[in-house]
């Protein structure tokens, strides 16, 4: 750690970043870069310390090895809440944050518009008003239905929140179990398949990891209502997709809210873009006017604890994930 460190913004939007880390840093040596390509030269001449990296042009072609196998950096604060496009990095050697919360609100909507939007059948609505049909078709309340939230980090006390607001019955799962504020009951993993099967809507917002990834399988799957509609705003491998794509076909459940898949963009001949009853967003739950700047305002306060040799906020355990 050092009071001055050299500082790069990995960022789309590097000019709007900079004019705000200015306002509280404006004596630092900041360098900006918009592209994977050129992060890694961007590091090696400018010896950076300290990196705020936002994942903007997919996983694949992130340059991680840049970042958690650099001679210099000794921090890379992540602009979103995941890390797994990270991979592992030693924390003897290198810090990494994340800005989870930044956007819990808006993924806690986007849980809360997909209930309502199968509750009301808004999908089947639409088919009859461009086939100009009066009538048919049904509205239901989600006041009442028992929600799964899978997944109680700040997003998913975020859905509960709401969820519990409209009236539902909230479940959680989490690693380590324990009271959980607008959670009516909370449990560990190994109560998945139960509750599953309880539930009307199930919720992932879990982060991928070893342990999480393929997590909804098959068994799972087989274990939900038919009624049940499962939205996902976790990261893709979390559902396997084949299981889902069974359970489509088979009527074991009601259908899907997607905002994150395996393989992103979602290629143009996968199944699931075929599904009448699955709601397909391409990975933007979570991106509204003002949650980059947001995110850099949550870096530059910790960036003040950084040259303070003060704690940092929102480090993340490679093992854990979060």
């Amino acid at each position: 750690m050092s009071a001055e460190p050299s500082v790069i913004l990995h960022t789309d939007r590097p000019a709007a970043a900079l004019a705000v880390l200015m306002e509280t840093h404006p004596d630092l040596a900041v360098h900006a870069c918009d592209s994977y390509a050129a992060l890694p030269e961007l590091i090696g001449r400018v010896a950076a310390e300290v990196v705020y990296s936002v994942r903007f042009d997919g996983t694949p072609r992130y340059p991680r090895l840049a970042l958690v196998e650099s001679a210099t950096v000794k921090w890379v604060s992540i602009g979103g809440s995941g890390t797994d496009h990270l991979g592992h990095w030693d924390p003897a050697r290198l810090t990494v944050t994340n800005s989870a919360g930044v956007a819990s609100g808006m993924l806690a909507e986007y849980a809360l518009g997909a209930m309502l939007s199968f509750s009301l059948d808004l999908r089947g609505f639409e088919r009859r008003q461009q086939a100009r049909i009066w009538g048919g078709g049904r509205v239901e309340p989600i006041e009442g239905k028992t929600v799964l939230i899978i997944g109680l980090g700040k997003t998913g006390e975020a859905v509960a929140k709401r969820a519990q607001a409209m009236g539902m019955l909230t479940l959680g799962i989490r690693a380590r179990a324990k009271p959980t504020p607008s959670l009516d009951e909370v449990h560990g993993v190994d109560a998945l398949l139960p509750l599953v099967g309880r539930a009307d809507f199930i919720i992932c917002c879990v982060p991928l990891l070893p342990t999480t990834r393929g997590l909804l399988d098959e068994a799972a799957f087989a274990a939900m209502k038919p009624s049940a509609v499962l939205i996902d705003i976790s990261r893709g491998g979390v559902v396997d997709e084949t299981a889902l794509l069974q359970a489509l076909d088979g009527n074991k459940i009601k259908g899907a809210a997607l905002d994150v898949f395996a393989t992103e963009p979602l290629p143009a001949d996968h199944p699931l873009w075929g599904y009448g009853n699955v709601a397909i967003t391409p990975h933007c739950a979570a991106v509204h006017d003002g949650w980059d700047i947001k995110s850099v305002r949550m870096f530059t306060d910790n960036l003040t604890r950084y040259r303070r040799g003060e704690p940092l906020e929102n480090v993340v355990s490679p093992e854990r994930g979060y």
